[in-house]
């Protein structure tokens, strides 16, 4: 029993002993790693591996990153007053029919409107009597007969505007964005006489600062009085490009009047109903709002 009890007592006392030591060995190494020291090793050490990542990463895709630039995008275009672009403004029909006229004799051999319907003009800047005779000088294919063969017929207002290539490969074979409007003025007008010294255009491209690049299959189409105007409009290459820009514009969304107009008798509409709901809600609210609680406590029994 004696020996057993001193076997205990040993034990309790090395336990004890070996909880001081590992307590002490964790305070010493809180301690170490806590010390400034540390602290601007391990800092250090981040600020490199940060700086060495970010070198890395600049050595791969720093050297191609040309977003927004001249390198990617082209000379940035001006912006132009379009008076359309205003909520409040329709499209300049006259501009849309001379536009139309440019498209038609300059624009057409090259660029099409296939997805445009003759119809669609007809009251917008022609009459029906003008667009029958348009659509009537193209001609288009009939379906097959008893036997077989396709025939051609003249064009009538339900068809579409036919394209100047026959498929869609001769036509990425012969031609060949951002800013709308004021990147297809500025990319018509911006042809100069002459490439800029310095600037390299390889053989058939032309030299274009609006188009990514600057090297441009398409040559220059509009000069002055390329196109008579039968309104009696001075046909300059800015009247052309601004008329041809126009009815582009329309062509792309042709029931931009009709929005506008909806738009304004809606607000109209919204803004006499949000008057009305306006009245409404004090006439039901106000007797509630206006009312006075009172409260009267019960009268106890005399004594």
């Amino acid at each position: 029993m004696l020996g057993r009890s001193i076997l205990r007592a040993s034990n309790r006392t090395f336990a004890r002993s070996l909880g001081k030591s590992t307590r002490a060995a964790s305070t010493s190494a809180g301690e170490a790693a806590s010390s400034p020291f540390y602290l601007t090793l391990t800092a250090g050490l981040a600020t490199a591996a940060a700086a060495g990542s970010t070198a890395w990463y600049y050595h791969l895709y720093g050297q191609e990153a040309f977003a927004m630039t001249p390198a990617e995008e082209g000379l940035h275009a001006t912006q132009y007053p379009w008076v359309h672009e205003r909520f409040n403004k329709t499209f300049d029909h006259a501009a849309l029919r001379r536009g139309f006229q440019v498209y038609r004799e300059v624009c057409a051999s090259c660029h099409s409107l296939t997805r445009v319907p003759w119809r669609s003009m007809v009251g917008t800047m022609h009459t029906v009597d003008e667009m029958k005779a348009m659509a009537e000088d193209n001609e288009y294919d009939t379906e097959p007969n008893s036997e077989g063969n396709i025939e051609k017929r003249p064009g009538k207002l339900s068809d579409y505007i036919p394209a100047p290539y026959p498929n869609d490969e001769a036509a990425r074979a012969a031609n060949g964005r951002h800013g709308g409007c004021n990147y297809v003025f500025s990319l018509l007008t911006g042809y100069p006489d002459e490439a800029p010294a310095g600037a390299a255009v390889a053989e058939g491209m032309n030299f274009n600062p609006y188009f990514p690049g600057t090297g441009i299959a398409m040559g220059r189409v509009l000069f002055d009085g390329v196109v008579e105007y039968e309104d009696g409009t001075p046909a300059t290459t800015s009247q052309m490009a601004k008329d041809v820009v126009e009815f582009l514009n329309w062509s792309a969304e042709p029931e931009m009047d009709d929005r506008k107009k909806m738009g304004v008798k809606s607000v109209a509409l919204l803004t006499g109903l949000f008057a009305i709901s306006v009245w409404v809600k004090r006439y039901k609210w106000a007797p509630l709002k206006t009312r006075k609680i009172v409260y009267s406590p019960p009268i106890g029994p005399r004594r």
